[in-house]
This record gives C-alpha cells, sequence and structure tokens, in this order.
C-alpha cells in the first residue's frame, strides 16, 4: 500500500512517498518559498534520482502538479499513475476538540477546520488548501487527516484549563490544546528504540526545537503537559512567534499604539520571537552567525531562547515528581551542539550527565549524555511522515 503524505505550510509543500507493506521511503521533497523569486522544487527517490530546481513556483496548486508530475514522471518517477496511490494523508493541525484522533477526511471534517482558522491562522488555511488541491488533482482516492493536537486530547483539566471563568471554556472551548503531537509521538518511540526501554515506565520530556517550538511532559505513556496552548503562539520563544507574553501586555499596546486585533496577531505571530528579539532574523543559523560576530543583541535571543527552554524541562520534571528520559528534535535540535550544550548545562541536580564529546561528534541520532547519566538525553532526527503515513493506514484499512 502506497501513501502519499503531504504537509503543506504556508509558503511550502512537503511531502513523501511511503510503501506502508515494505516499510520504504519511495520518493520524498519539497517544494519552498512559494511565490517567492528564490522558490526552489526538490526530489529524490529510493534509487538515488535527485532533482533540485531554483525555480518560480506561483501558487500551492503549481507546486502540488510538480510534485505530483516529478512522481510520475517516465524518466526518473516512481510510480506509473496516481491510481498507484492508495491514500493521501495531510497533516492538519486545529479543529479544537471536535476530533481525538485521525479521521477520514470529508465535508465534516473540513467545515471544522474552517472554523478553527482563527485558533491556528497559519496552519489551518494552507492545511485546508493541501486537501482540497489533492481532491482536485486526484479526485476519488481517499484523503486522511492526522491531528497535530490529537496527542493531548487526554490532558488532565488541571493542565488543559487557563485561570479564565470557567463559561469560555465550557462555551467557547477556550482552553491549551497543544501542538507537534504527531512529531512527539514519534520522537518518544524512536527514543525508547535506541535506549531499550519501554514508553509507559518512563517520565519524559521531549522538546521539539525548529521553527516552530513545543515542550512536552509525558508521563507513563500519557501526554500529561504541553507548552503550546490554544494557538501554537504559547509556550517557547520560537522564529516568528512571541511564546510567554503576560497577557495585559497585549491590551496595553493594542490600547497604546491603536492597534487592531489583526495587527497585533501580525505582531504575535510573524513580528516576534527570533526575528523580533534579533531585530535581525527568524533563521536561528543567521541569529547564531550574528552573535558569533560580536551582534549583542542576537546573542541576547539565543540566551533567552535556551533560558526559556531550560525552565520548561525544570517546570516538567516537578510536575511529573522527576525526569527519566529527555528527547530533543527539531531543525534546531537536531543540527545544533551548541544549543543542546547550552539546554543541558548545569541539569546535574536532574540526573542528567552530559557529555560534550557525545554531543560534538554527533551526526545524526544518538544519546548526547555520559555512561553514567541517570537520565539519558536521546537526540533524535524527527519524522512526522512515517506517523502520519501509519495513522492513514490504520484508517483506510478499516474502511
Amino acid at each position: 500500500m502506497n501513501i502519499l503524505v503531504i504537509n503543506c505550510g504556508g509558503s511550502s509543500i512537503k511531502y513523501q512517498l511511503i510503501d506502508m507493506d515494505e516499510k520504504l521511503v519511495l520518493a520524498k521533497g519539497s517544494v519552498e518559498q512559494i511565490a517567492s523569486p528564490k522558490g526552489c522544487f526538490s526530489f529524490k527517490s529510493n534509487d538515488n534520482n535527485v532533482v533540485e530546481k531554483d525555480i518560480l513556483i506561483a501558487d500551492h496548486e503549481t507546486g502540488l502538479k510538480k510534485v505530483l508530475a516529478a512522481l510520475t514522471d517516465p524518466v526518473y518517477g516512481i510510480i506509473k499513475s496516481y491510481s498507484d496511490i492508495a491514500a493521501i494523508g495531510h497533516r492538519v493541525v486545529h479543529a479544537g476538540e471536535k476530533f481525538s484522533g485521525s479521521v477520514l477526511i470529508n465535508q465534516e471534517v473540513i467545515d471544522a477546520l474552517k472554523e478553527c482558522i482563527e485558533l491556528a491562522p497559519l496552519h489551518n488555511p494552507p492545511n485546508i488548501l493541501g486537501i482540497e488541491l489533492c481532491e482536485k488533482a486526484m479526485p476519488g482516492i481517499p484523503q486522511v487527516g492526522v491531528f497535530d493536537n490529537a496527542l493531548h486530547q487526554k490532558l488532565p483539566p488541571h493542565a488543559y484549563l487557563y485561570g479564565l471563568p470557567y463559561r469560555y471554556y465550557a462555551e467557547h472551548g477556550i482552553r491549551r490544546y497543544g501542538f507537534h503531537g504527531i512529531s512527539f509521538t514519534y520522537m518518544i518511540e524512536r527514543a525508547s528504540e535506541i535506549i531499550n526501554v519501554p514508553i509507559a515506565e518512563q517520565r519524559i520530556v521531549s522538546l521539539q526545537l525548529g521553527s516552530g517550538c513545543t515542550a512536552n511532559a509525558m508521563k507513563w505513556g500519557e501526554s500529561v503537559d504541553v507548552s503550546t496552548g490554544f494557538t501554537p503562539c504559547e509556550g517557547l520563544i520560537q522564529s516568528t512567534r512571541a511564546g510567554n507574553v503576560d497577557p495585559a501586555i497585549i491590551t496595553h499596546m493594542i490600547r497604546k499604539f491603536n492597534l487592531s486585533p489583526d495587527q497585533m496577531d501580525d505582531i504575535l505571530y510573524k513580528q516576534s520571537g527570533w526575528l523580533g528579539l534579533s531585530n535581525t532574523t527568524a533563521d536561528f543559523r543567521d541569529v547564531e552567525k550574528a552573535a558569533d560576530e560580536g551582534n549583542k543583541q542576537a546573542q541576547i535571543t539565543i540566551d533567552a531562547f535556551v533560558y526559556n527552554t531550560k525552565k520548561y524541562i525544570g517546570a516538567y520534571a516537578a510536575a511529573m515528581g522527576g525526569i527519566d528520559l529527555l528527547v530533543i528534535a527539531g531543525g534546531v535540535g537536531e543540527r545544533n551542539a551548541r544549543v543542546r550544550a547550552k539546554v543541558c548545562h548545569d541539569l546535574d541536580f536532574l540526573g542528567i550527565i552530559f557529555d560534550e564529546q557525545n554531543n560534538n561528534r554527533l551526526v545524526g541520532e544518538g544519546v548526547i549524555t555520559s555512561a553514567d547519566s541517570k537520565v539519558p538525553v536521546v537526540v533524535v532526527n524527527t519524522n512526522e511522515e512515517i506517523i502520519i503515513a501509519r495513522e492513514t493506514e490504520g484508517i483506510i484499512k478499516n474502511l
């Protein structure tokens, strides 16, 4: 069974075609910077056919057509026709409390996603667009939505409720939802394989550190707390999202600078985080480069990001009554040894004995603590797509 996984973002499309019978990625790639002169397309098949092009891609529909054309290309393609695709799995971010797991996509699901656009304004619109474009290009092929907040649906009320009048939750669903659940599912499964421990016996703190960042606390196999909340904007300082902010600051800014709600949203979601703090860039690599060149504001940005992240490790260890495992993933977490070192520094009191050599020479996945560390720190190359494909396969097999 071949499953096509589509992850449609605001300016990108990531994809994988996975043979679930053989557990083999047949092809993968991305369409980046859609509608930008710096647009690019990439395709790589399991038989090492590689296509990379810098090309202007006008819109998501054009990008998806390029993906499908590459998969069926007579020279380097990997399938003969779209009929070789059994189903399409989509990462979808937010439908409130309407769905607690992966679902076959129908009009009810699409309507629910549209109703929740205000909760995930950066994610739901491109998620919906990806679904609609796939239906247009490949009518009749079943599509499955795999919800990014499904892992956190069983959070206890004391973790998901805010200190607001209860009626706002009861009548309007204002609560902590949490995100990056698909990535956390893969991270903990893979980490448990690497160190050979059962998830159900562990108190795990997981850090998804990429353009979007989330911290998760998992106790005995259940998510018990998560840093992202009603929207993906809460929690850690992210590439362009502010993370935790005193809510009174928001109303103060709206009044003082005569901002509309949309303008305030734009500040919180698109102008803040690493970009806003550094006053330079949303790319963490460039923030580090600027810091290395003596840019004090860039260094403060790194320090604030690390400090904020470390606080969650300690807080979640306290909330769970201890920590047995720390897992790190995401673009920054997987590739940036300096950030990992800063995050793990001075955590000996939790039983984490960091090993500088293990960390610096790590390529790919592995343990970056010493052999005598009571609590291992495991770096994982997260793979949301395989979880989406697995969930999609399960839904399709039950049709």
